[in-house]
């Protein structure tokens, strides 16, 4: 009788432990709907914010499966569909309703190539996911693309004012280059494999407070400074890395010759 009791408990604890990264998955899937019906709503910064939120809710959700040692096919599966919802369809619709709904049919072509492209992101991630190197992600995360979407428009109302001539065809650029960066194979870093080489771990701790100190007194554009920093990033490194290797080459084929060589 004890063991039954005991292996009943277990079993209940290890349903629980389970259930919290799906709990949370749930928040992120809540905030990307909400976000689709403020945009029908005209309430389009709001939109942006619940898309926020989700990432927020996307990030709790894998830390708390790794740290939990709950990671399940099942949860993969549902965060990809509830990532497609919050960071493929809101996004899309927020672009949409912000500046693409004039252009007509044009419109709503670039919001369709912008979710697509998401969605064969997401694919392929499952696809590959185990088989690839976990520091790096291949192509722009999908969670990225739409807070870069989101905190533009957030820096763009609060900030930029960009005037009305410009930014369609501002957005739609963006909204095209997130959507090659997602199905590209640039290479991004993985923040939560990120480890701090070295013994000086108090500066870290003191450039993470600067950090969120900056967001707290200017969230709309350190907000945004942040998300560009990290789409830049993958191109960036992927320049540095052609002009290395380049470099290198050249270094190779030039081989020395000697006077006592010539003829």
């Amino acid at each position: 009788m004890k063991g039954r009791i005991f292996k009943n408990k277990e079993g209940n604890r290890r349903r629980g432990v389970q259930l919290i990264p799906n709990i949370l998955t749930t928040g992120n899937l809540f905030s990307g709907l909400a976000a689709v019906v403020l945009v029908f709503h005209d309430r389009l910064e709001t939109a942006a914010i619940a898309i926020l939120i989700a990432m927020v809710f996307d990030v709790l959700d894998g830390t708390s499966a790794r740290l939990t040692n709950s990671t399940s096919e099942f949860g993969v599966e549902y965060d990809s569909l509830s990532d497609l919802v919050s960071f493929g369809l809101a996004p899309g619709f927020l672009i949409y309703a912000w500046v693409l709904e004039s252009p007509g049919m044009l419109g709503a072509a670039i919001m369709f190539a912008y979710v697509a492209c998401g969605a064969l992101r997401l694919a392929r991630f499952n696809v590959m996911a185990g088989s690839g190197e976990s520091r790096f992600f291949t192509g722009l995360p999908i969670p990225a693309a739409a807070g870069f979407i989101a905190t533009f428009y957030i820096f763009n109302a609060h900030i930029g004012h960009l005037p009305e001539s410009v930014l369609p065809s501002v957005v739609i650029a963006l909204s095209l280059l997130m959507g090659f960066l997602m199905v590209s194979t640039v290479k991004y870093r993985s923040v939560k494999q990120l480890k701090f080489a070295g013994q000086n771990h108090f500066m870290h701790l003191v450039w993470a407070v600067l950090i969120l100190v900056s967001v707290m007194a200017y969230p709309q554009l350190m907000l945004f400074v942040i998300c560009l920093v990290y789409v830049s990033s993958g191109l960036l490194e992927k320049g540095w890395s052609a002009v290395t290797v380049s470099t290198t080459r050249e270094t190779q084929v030039r081989v020395p010759v000697s006077p006592d060589s010539k003829d």
